[in-house]
């Protein structure tokens, strides 16, 4: 029982910790980026959340969306919506963003606040078609679920592995470079320094200033 109650609470910090409220001025962009790995499922809902100042003035602010991969690939765009849903599965690694603006620029519109429920991994994964499909409930459930997590962490570890050592070969690579470049550049000038002093001395002689 204790361990269920673990996992419960560890799958209910994982989503809490994946909702984001931010505040949409009237004029702007802003976004959201993740650096996500590849073959990974993401699902997003958003909603601009009503204010007060916008219910006595019934004005609906609208909004509009774009999700581009690294590679500035269109992933989800859709304008004048208040609220939406996408989803798709990573092709490759890098940062995705999420960029959100405000369609109503009219004079004395005001910032609206949009709610983002962001989700990856295993926290976008269906658990209730997962249980149907299987027909497991309760412990076995929550097995399953934590078997998940620990995937999921061992993954990202694995990404994170790879990525550092993906930079330290780079690191190395840009040294090796500038160290070859400090040796030719100290080897051009003792170069022009021999030939310079050959000049000078020879420039001297014909003078019969030596």
């Amino acid at each position: 029982m204790e361990l269920c109650k673990l996992v419960l609470l560890l799958l209910t910090v994982m989503a809490v910790a994946e909702a984001i409220w931010m505040e949409l001025p009237t004029s702007g962009t802003k976004c959201l980026s993740e650096d996500i790995h590849s073959n990974v499922v993401v699902l997003a809902d958003y909603s601009v959340i009503g204010d007060e100042e916008h219910a006595q003035a019934n004005v609906v602010p609208t909004i509009s969306v774009k999700v581009t991969s690294p590679f500035g690939n269109n992933l989800h765009h859709k304008e004048n919506v208040t609220h939406g849903q996408f989803a798709f599965t990573t092709t490759e690694a890098g940062n995705y963003l999420a960029c959100f603006w405000m369609d109503n620029h009219a004079p004395g519109a005001k910032a609206v606040t949009i709610g983002i429920d962001w989700k990856r991994g295993i926290s976008a994964k269906d658990w209730e078609s997962v249980a149907r499909k299987d027909k497991i409930e309760g412990v076995e459930l929550e097995l399953v679920k934590l078997e998940g997590i620990v995937q999921a962490i061992h993954e990202n570890l694995e990404y994170l592995k790879n990525r550092e050592a993906e930079m330290r070969g780079k690191n190395e690579k840009t040294n090796a470079r500038v160290a070859w470049l400090s040796i030719m550049s100290l080897g051009i000038c003792i170069a022009a320094a021999v030939l310079q002093v050959f000049y000078l001395k020879n420039f001297f002689r014909k003078k019969k200033l030596i």
